[in-house]
């Protein structure tokens, strides 16, 4: 499994934009790529700019994958617009422990 954690930061004024494209890349990756374990966005309590994602994909082939679909280049796209391109942080993650549980 490859875990990502990424983080950037909502532009001011472009909260209702970001927002949307947020919700609708969640909803494109869920359609289109099952390799996609977990995708979740997150904001931050302490700071309500700032977005966290946090991917899970199930091989290094769904992580490749992911960085060349058309929704992943539309997403790439806000950056400059709505999202802050200075803010970007991405970190791949290495398992040590733990679980999840299946939906209810």
């Amino acid at each position: 499994m490859i875990t990502i954690l990424a983080r950037f930061k909502v532009q001011s004024g472009k909260e209702t934009e970001a927002e949307q494209a947020v919700r609708d890349m969640a909803a494109a990756v869920q359609a289109n790529e099952p390799g996609a374990v977990t995708y979740l966005f997150h904001r931050s309590q302490r700071d309500p700019n700032e977005i966290t994602v946090f991917e899970v994909y199930a091989d290094e082939s769904a992580f490749s994958t992911h960085g060349q679909t058309p929704h992943m280049a539309k997403l790439r796209s806000a950056f400059g617009q709505v999202f802050d391109p200075a803010s970007v942080k991405i970190e791949r993650l290495e398992r040590v422990a733990g679980f999840v549980r299946p939906a209810a």
